[in-house]
């Protein structure tokens, strides 16, 4: 078996050294990480669930530690946290309706059935979710009557029902661990297909003899616009070039290789060009839950100037981009400074830097990585789900997270 803490901790180097570059990569193998982990615990008898989400949990913390900014390793563990929520919860309503099925059957002949009731469909639902959440309003408007309380068998054959017991324990336990696996391997692979996915949508947006912009460089972007092509859409391309990295021109090329008309122009020259443009189409680097975007610094010029000549903004990004966190000061809390080599080359300032005196230099280099797009510039999100407006972004991510899961603290990595 895998040394897995060996595993975690080479994972936790990478993520630290900025080895593992982009959401859909750095989701995947968060996703895979996490299902090693899981497939390793060793859960008791008994809170089978609570086992699994105090590993994950206890892992995740480290991994969101290692690099903060990177939000689609916190979107995957707070996803498998919830998908073993589910599970559990789907297996806890199975065995207590087996419950119920099992008390009609045997007091189908006894003269005391009015003294063991069978619980109806919603009752068995109800205790269900109040034993996996926290006391509300809710749960207690939701709470099993006593009238439907779940019945009890006679106490003849205690050693045989106690093995029976004993056996389902397991059988549950191994049943849970099993279901939660298999919905992982299902998010992997949502995660590995999200691309083709997106682009299925692309000729129900893309019409003929439209000119579309777009900034730096985007795989879903590429596949998205490539798959229109495949539709016998004819329609042109600018391609903002995303100064300092200059990812526009990996873009560009390969959208010539495939036989696209292209036209590569400065990030200054958007505004002169946007009047020219039928769409805006861009990729993300996260949806926060309020329907805002981080997305690769530059695009929030972009979003300004088509909302300045009411051009449509769509951004293309996968479920696992979907962060259920609020972006309070994003443009601190959310961005990194990258390498000032990449704006000026150190030998033509460097008599502008003051290294003998105890005074700061003269010559400050900020390079910022992430913009933050509000949700009012952005006019339609397209996920692997479908295309949403930016105010229903909220309701989508509550379908992918539990409420108990959205604040992950972080701990020191090796703590």
């Amino acid at each position: 078996m895998p040394d897995v803490q060996a595993l975690v901790n080479d994972f936790l180097n990478k993520l630290k050294k900025r080895k593992i570059e982009g959401s859909r990569a750095t989701a995947r193998q968060t996703a895979e990480m996490l299902r090693l982990v899981i497939s390793q615990q060793r859960s008791p008898y008994t809170n089978q669930a609570g086992t699994l989400i105090d590993a994950v949990r206890a892992v995740g913390e480290q991994l969101i530690a290692a690099n903060p900014l990177e939000l689609a390793v916190g979107n995957i563990v707070r996803r498998i946290l919830h998908i073993i929520r589910e599970e559990d919860l789907s297996l806890t309503t199975a065995a207590m309706a087996g419950l119920g099925l099992s008390a009609v059957s045997d007091d189908e002949d006894d003269t005391d059935q009015d003294n063991h009731p069978v619980l109806s469909g919603a009752a068995l639902a109800a205790a269900a979710r109040s034993t996996l959440r926290p006391p509300s309003l809710q749960t207690l408007l939701e709470d099993v009557p006593d009238s439907a309380a779940i019945p009890h068998t006679s106490s003849s054959g205690g050693d045989s029902e106690g093995k029976s017991k004993s056996a389902d324990r397991s059988s549950r336990t191994w049943k849970l661990k099993h279901d939660v696996i298999e919905a992982v391997n299902e998010l992997i692979q949502d995660i590995a297909t999200c691309h083709e996915q997106i682009a299925e949508q692309a000729v129900e947006h893309i019409h003929q003899n439209e000119v579309i912009l777009t900034l730096g460089s985007s795989r879903t972007v590429l596949e998205f616009l490539c798959a229109a092509k495949e539709k016998q859409r004819s329609f042109r391309v600018f391609v903002a070039e995303g100064a300092p990295r200059y990812q526009g021109h990996l873009l560009a090329k390969e959208l010539v290789t495939r036989g696209l008309q292209t036209t590569l122009i400065t990030d200054s020259a958007v505004f002169a060009m946007i009047s020219r443009v039928n769409m805006v189409i861009v990729g993300a680097h996260a949806v926060m839950a309020n329907g805002g975007v981080i997305a690769p610094v530059g695009l929030n010029m972009v979003a300004l100037a088509a909302q300045r000549h009411a051009v449509p903004f769509v951004v293309l990004a996968g479920s696992h981009k979907l962060c259920p966190l609020y972006p309070h000061n994003p443009a601190v809390l959310l961005n990194e400074l990258r390498s000032p080599s990449e704006l000026l080359d150190f030998g033509e300032f460097s008599d502008c830097l003051d290294f003998g005196s105890g005074t700061s230099s003269l010559l400050h280099v900020v390079n910022p990585t992430f913009d933050y797009v509000p949700p009012k510039l952005v006019g339609l999100f397209i996920t692997d789900t479908g295309g949403h407006n930016p105010s229903y972004m909220y309701r989508l991510i509550a379908d992918y997270y539990s409420a108990d899961d959205l604040v992950v603290q972080q701990r020191p990595a090796g703590n």
